[in-house]
């Protein structure tokens, strides 16, 4: 978290994803790094309520933008408007270099550019995530099949 560097944890569902960011982010807690956990969709649902609402995307934002530590689950995991991709280019150009932030994905950074529709603002949006990050696989074996009892 020091050098600001994003961190993409990418493996099948089950595969541990969720269960590992948790543990990181509880160690970055214990030594007092101000951490955020929210899952994508619910993210962009409060963006949704901040619109109607009239609150304003910026305070969304820079709410966001503050902690030491953003874990994003579920990244992208669904279909993103137009509006979506804006609103997470707002926020990874805001934390871009001066916080970390932790995707929990299925999807492999290749396949990235084309859930966020292409174009000029996925390249921005990858261009802030992709060379400062640490890529971990966290491969194919369901954790939850494995471990459960029979």
């Amino acid at each position: 978290m020091r050098n600001n560097f994003s961190l993409v944890l990418n493996g099948f569902t089950g595969s541990g994803k969720t269960f590992l960011a948790c543990a990181l982010g509880k160690a970055a807690c214990r030594q007092l790094y101000r951490v955020r956990y929210i899952r994508l969709p619910e993210l962009l649902e409060l963006r949704a309520e901040a619109t109607l609402q009239g609150k304003g995307i910026s305070k969304l934002v820079s709410k966001f933008s503050n902690y030491n530590l953003l874990i994003l689950d579920e990244w992208l995991l669904q279909e993103l408007s137009d509006d979506d991709v804006r609103f997470i280019f707002e926020l990874t150009e805001k934390r871009y270099d001066c916080h970390s932030t932790l995707f929990c994905t299925q999807y492999k950074v290749s396949d990235w550019h084309t859930r966020l529709g292409g174009g000029t603002m996925a390249d921005a949006i990858l261009d802030r995530i992709v060379h400062k990050s640490i890529r971990i696989d966290t491969g194919n074996m369901n954790m939850r099949e494995h471990f459960s009892t029979k």
